[in-house]
């Protein structure tokens, strides 16, 4: 079965309705997930508007790309120091 990515906003309204008074497998039958992921999105998503989890997201992926830019430096370093020591070119 295809694995649905939702949304901030889908997220958000549906910890609003267990807010509400919805238990966690009625929202899960509704939407698909099972109660555990209404239970994770509690733990990452509680108490958050939808422009502070947007936010959020935005943060995730900044902070993957920089981690991958941080890790291309780092090997295009090593395989400098390599041909450096390698040609004799060092001190």
């Amino acid at each position: 079965m295809a694995k649905k990515r939702f949304s901030e906003t889908e997220i958000i309204a549906a910890l609003k309705r267990s807010e509400a008074g919805l238990t966690y497998e009625q929202i899960g039958r509704e939407l698909g997930v099972s109660k555990h992921t209404i239970s994770a999105w509690k733990a990452k998503y509680g108490g958050m508007s939808v422009s502070e989890a947007q936010r959020l997201r935005q943060l995730e992926d900044e902070n993957s790309r920089l981690k991958k830019l941080v890790a291309d430096l780092s090997l295009d370093k090593e395989m400098l120091k390599a041909v450096i020591s390698k040609n004799g070119w060092g001190s």
